[in-house]
């Protein structure tokens, strides 16, 4: 049994505290999803639980986690750096559960995972894989060491629509608690029956959890519902305090108008008026204990984005892409044949396909046509973000461009609407959460006044509570936006035309089938 009993943890670099007090039991049958904005702690949190280790470098704790014995399995949220170089056999080789699997058995998992069987031993470089392929080959493996609880970081990201599925009902079913982390709300709606909510309020100053043992969508629901109550209950406290504070104003002032007003020949008087003064006094000091106890405006960590510019256009006809590519190749392979992407005005596209179709190959090359063009203002975001983001920059320096004192300050205003703290203006890059790092992108875009927009999985670092920020952001952009995602609740609610990659190239795709 996994108990955790007053736990809390400190980043080392500025003593920011990400959960105090935190005292939780795993029960059999848990599906605790653990969600909150970026940079919150929730990686950490589950580094922490498997391997104490993983965190020590940057964050300190303390309290008890109490394993019983255990055998934790756990999915980190990126590669590590170590298994890059490696072959997928060689991977494989370092997992126990690989080596005692049947043939059969490992047929079977890659059959469900969609990974040929002589995947397992083939001699291509885990870095060659693609972030979906990457995400089902350690899923596999952690599966078959069979462990006593799951702790998943990010499962879901990169995976194709089919996997999700798999995903989906593989935490459901799945007879072992599992604690995870996951940015997508179809995915937590249907697994979620516990819910630990991990914020960080008054610009980060102020640590606060909530652990919910309900479904994703019900702590939602309720969660909104009682602010609301809670809002108008203290607006109503205020209004009736206002009213309170100018009749006592009132009072007070014709107190104090009698007593200047009394003759010194009526001391009777004067007497009575200062007992008066004494006793409206006396009733301020009770209001003033009222007024502590008032009930307080909701304190909420919500997403706070900027937006894009009003003066951002494209005309309705002008031919933004038209794209051939006889053969689409990586890695030596073929990918796909006959490829043409035409895109025309403010049009809103998801190219979707299974892990490893060429969809990230296909969208770079997308990205470099579009960079070059001088009739169109484009922005690209990557997957990687390394392949643009320098992790020793600050999040300042990677945003200016002419290193300006003005730009400066306009640069932390913006940054500030994103929930950066002063502290993490002058953090390098390599140091941020990813979500962090994907608010970078987009405030990029922003400032650079963008009008086509090119998005490599754009919702898979932001909190399933910014989710619906996001998707508003982007569903009302006035300019074109060509994207890749498996994000459900995204391609529904901000794409107007989803594509479909396969080895035949591309053919539009019915949103009803989602």
């Amino acid at each position: 049994m996994l108990q955790i009993q007053n736990l809390k943890i400190t980043m080392k670099k500025d003593l920011r505290t990400l959960v105090e007090g935190l005292t939780f039991t795993l029960r059999p049958g848990d599906k605790v999803a653990v969600v909150g904005e970026e940079g919150n702690g929730k990686s950490t949190l589950l580094k922490l639980l498997y391997d104490e280790s993983l965190a020590e470098g940057y964050a300190q704790w303390e309290g008890r986690i109490q394993k019983d014995g255990m055998l934790m399995g756990y999915l980190s949220q990126e590669l590590p750096e170590a298994d890059k170089g490696k072959t997928i056999y060689e991977k494989c080789l370092e997992s126990g559960g690989f080596s005692e699997a049947s043939p059969k058995e490992l047929a079977s998992l890659g059959a469900k995972l969609g990974i040929p069987a002589e995947t397992f031993y083939s001699d291509q470089l885990m870095d060659a894989l693609s972030g979906g392929e990457k995400v089902k080959l350690r899923m596999a493996l952690l599966s078959l060491e069979r462990p006593d609880c799951y702790l998943l970081d990010e499962p879901s990201n990169d995976l194709d629509l089919d996997t999700l599925r798999w995903l989906e009902e593989f935490i459901r079913d799945c007879p072992q608690p599992v604690v995870y982390i996951s940015h997508d709300e179809t995915l937590l709606e249907a697994t979620a029956n516990v819910v630990l909510h991990m914020e960080q309020l008054r610009r980060k100053t102020l640590p606060r959890h909530t652990v919910a043992r309900m479904g994703y969508a019900q702590y939602v629901s309720e969660r909104l519902h009682s602010f609301q109550k809670q809002e108008q209950l203290a607006r109503k406290e205020r209004q009736e305090e206002k009213k309170q504070q100018e009749r006592f104003r009132q009072l007070y002032q014709k107190v104090e108008h009698q007593q200047n007003a009394v003759s010194r020949q009526d001391p009777h008087s004067g007497r009575l008026l200062k007992k008066k003064m004494k006793a409206v006094k006396s009733l301020e000091k009770r209001y003033e204990r009222e007024r502590d106890d008032m009930t307080e405006m909701p304190d909420t960590e919500e997403a706070i984005l900027a937006g894009f510019g009003e003066d951002i256009s494209l005309p309705a006809g002008k031919t933004v892409l038209d794209f051939s590519l006889p053969r689409l190749e990586a890695g030596g392979r073929v990918l796909a044949e006959n490829l043409r992407l035409f895109v025309r005005g403010p049009e809103h596209i998801c190219i979707i396909g299974k892990n490893g179709a060429g969809k990230t190959t296909l969208l770079r090359e997308t990205a470099r046509e579009l960079l070059g063009r001088e009739d169109i203002k484009a922005a690209y975001m990557p997957q990687d973000y390394n392949e643009l983001l320098n992790p020793a920059q600050t999040p300042v320096e990677f945003l200016a461009k002419t290193g300006e004192k003005e730009e400066h300050t306009r640069i932390k205003t913006y940054l500030g609407s994103m929930k950066y703290t002063p502290e993490e203006f002058a953090h390098p890059v390599g140091e941020l959460s990813g979500g962090q790092r994907a608010k970078l992108f987009f405030l990029k875009m922003i400032l650079d006044g963008a009008n086509v927009l090119v998005l490599d999985e754009p919702t898979r670092n932001f909190s399933p509570l910014s989710g619906p920020v996001i998707r508003g952001l982007l569903g009302d952009f006035p300019g074109a936006v060509i994207s890749i995602s498996h994000d459900r609740k995204y391609i529904r609610e901000s794409c107007g035309r989803v594509l479909e990659l396969t080895g035949q190239g591309l053919s539009e795709y019915d949103l009803e089938s989602l």
